[in-house]
């Protein structure tokens, strides 16, 4: 957990996400939350409901997820997390994924956040090959 001053509604939202208690990460996000994903903006959304939503579809199809957070810093109102989200899916098959989150606080709940999360790859590209990739010069 983050648990540094300021960061109390962070802490909260992540035992509610290991509990699985979609009402209790409600509570910890502002009516009119904004979801930011630079990564893939199209996915970007506004209001809480949809939290709720897209959590009760990931707690269905992965029973036994978890959050974990590797780092963590506060700077004014922004809290900046690493996080692991993993489990297993319904189908048997792994679910892993990584990545950093700025959570923008404003009256002690979440109004905003920038996700910048992917999955893991467990086999994959070297870093030569990703470099090609990246450069659009390979597969």
């Amino acid at each position: 957990m983050v648990q540094r001053a300021g960061a109390g509604v962070v802490d909260r939202l992540f035992e509610a996400t290991n509990d699985h208690d979609v009402d209790g990460m409600m509570a910890c996000f502002h009516q009119d939350y904004r979801s930011e994903q630079p990564l893939h903006p199209d996915a970007g959304f506004s209001g809480r409901e949809q939290v709720a939503k897209n959590w009760s579809l990931m707690f269905s199809e992965v029973p036994d997820l978890r959050l974990d957070v590797l780092r963590a810093a506060v700077a004014g109102d922004e809290v900046w997390t690493e996080l692991r989200v993993h489990g297993q899916k319904a189908d048997g098959s792994s679910f892993e994924y990584r990545g950093m989150t700025v959570w923008g606080l404003r009256d002690d709940l979440i109004a905003w956040a920038g996700f910048y999360f992917e999955p893991v790859e467990v086999s994959g590209p070297g870093i030569e090959e990703r470099m090609q990739h990246v450069l659009g010069k390979g597969p």
